[in-house]
């Protein structure tokens, strides 16, 4: 239901905030590595050549069905890397098809997890394979402390199963197995039933379950090999890794360390307000990436800038109304309220067993008040000169906006360059602002 104000009550609040004038902003460009594959068909090709993984291939007969994982991110050139897969399996007589593999994303439906790989662009017209989407699973084996395991029943009765997915530091916790092949295993192909099971101890505990439910599944289920994908800080593919069974619990920690080293960050470490223009999953599994923003929803992982206020000012429309971690602001705005389901983020909160991502913030008009709202409320700063920084949202942060009052430390740090002049915040007539541009 759209949110509501008293008329009243919201012209106090607005006097309130009136009596704070915003600082002026200028635009910084942020330099990582910034190496890259320019052609992704052909290093996805040349890797499935490996001596290794041909070995692989060749257990693939003709008419033999291969099920190949797609998840719920939105990952720079997944369209061509599953195309060309499906591709290739096709030439050695394979029949591939996909699975949406997210856990209960896409609100733990058939019809949710389909339309979300779909809003991607993994389609069966694009992709010239069928997608099969179920939430139906079935028991394949038991872990070492007596859980069981299930995946999907579709890649379950496939002759071969392929594991696709990017591997990067998870958003809840840190270990040797966070967001990766391990992962897509347990909790992707696990469906919601299988991710509640793995999450069942906790955050504390998943990087240890994640190997263990991943394990049972290599020893269970016929993987045929897994694709491993990392980003660089720009959002662009670095490095495509194709792995044997054998080799994905040994490699993909190794993957893990090159992508922490690669992921996209603040350099500044500080500030009084973090403004993130837009959130989603299809930005990350957090909706806001805490490993950008400092927000994190447990206490066993930690990184990101230091704000003492964080305000979001909208939700993605690939977030399909998901606004799980918009309990990570301080404040948000109306825009962002009445485009949020929040069914959908609580049957995330449910399945993870963490509900604090699913909480509302304050809910400001616009996005005037909500930036004025964190300068009200911030301790201890100087108000007349706030140290603010402003991102487009958690994925793509190579520009970056500042405040004056960060002027003299953006001058001085390595990576960090000026490319606009200081200009204030433009907002329209209905006091929102513009895309990040």
């Amino acid at each position: 239901m759209p949110i509501t104000f008293d008329n009243e009550s919201y012209l106090f609040i607005s006097k309130l905030l009136n009596s704070y004038t915003l600082p002026s902003m200028a635009k910084v460009h942020q330099s990582f590595d910034d190496q890259r594959i320019l052609d992704v068909k052909s290093t996805l090709i040349e890797e499935l050549k490996r001596p290794a993984i041909q070995n692989l291939l060749k257990k693939v007969h003709k008419g033999d069905t291969v099920a190949i994982t797609s998840g719920s991110r939105q990952l720079r050139n997944i369209v061509p890397i599953t195309a060309t897969l499906v591709d290739e399996i096709k030439k050695i007589g394979g029949n591939p098809y996909i699975i949406p593999s997210m856990g209960s994303h896409g609100g733990a439906t058939a019809k949710g997890q389909r339309e979300l790989i779909e809003s991607f662009g993994i389609t069966e017209e694009a992709m010239n394979c069928p997608i099969i989407s179920d939430m139906a699973t079935v028991k394949v084996g038991t872990a070492p402390d007596g859980k069981d395991v299930y995946i999907d029943k579709n890649a379950a009765r496939a002759d071969h199963v392929i594991v696709m997915n990017r591997i990067k530091p998870h958003t809840c916790f840190h270990g040797n197995y966070e967001s990766g092949l391990m992962k897509m295993m347990a909790i992707g192909l696990g469906k919601q039933h299988g991710a509640e099971i793995c999450h069942d101890d906790g955050f504390g505990k998943m990087s240890e379950n994640i190997k263990n439910f991943g394990k049972v599944i290599l020893e269970n289920v016929n993987i045929l090999m897994g694709i491993g994908l990392v980003e660089n800080a720009y959002d662009q593919t670095c490095i495509i890794k194709a792995l044997t069974p054998d080799e994905i619990p040994i490699e993909e920690p190794k993957l893990l360390e090159i992508a922490r080293s690669r992921m996209p960050r603040i350099i500044i470490p500080e500030c009084d307000i973090l403004i993130v223009d837009r959130m989603g999953k299809n930005y990350s599994g957090g909706g806001m990436d805490p490993n950008v923003t400092g927000r994190f929803v447990t206490p066993y992982a930690k990184g990101g800038i230091k704000a003492q206020r964080v305000a979001v000012l909208d939700l993605s429309d690939e977030a399909h109304g998901n606004c799980i971690g918009v309990g990570c602001a301080d404040v948000t705005t109306k825009r962002l309220y009445d485009k949020a389901n929040p069914a959908l983020s609580y049957i995330n909160g449910m399945t993870s067993l963490v509900i604090l991502g699913t909480k509302m913030p304050m809910v400001m008009m616009n996005d005037r008040d909500a930036i004025l709202a964190c300068l009200r409320t911030c301790t201890g700063i100087d108000r007349n000169r706030p140290r603010i920084v402003r991102i487009a949202n958690t994925l793509q942060i190579s520009d970056i906006y500042v405040s004056e009052a960060l002027k003299d430390e953006v001058e001085r740090t390595e990576g960090l360059e000026f490319i606009s002049d200081f200009k204030p915040f433009d907002f329209d007539e209905d006091n929102n602002l513009p895309y990040f541009s």
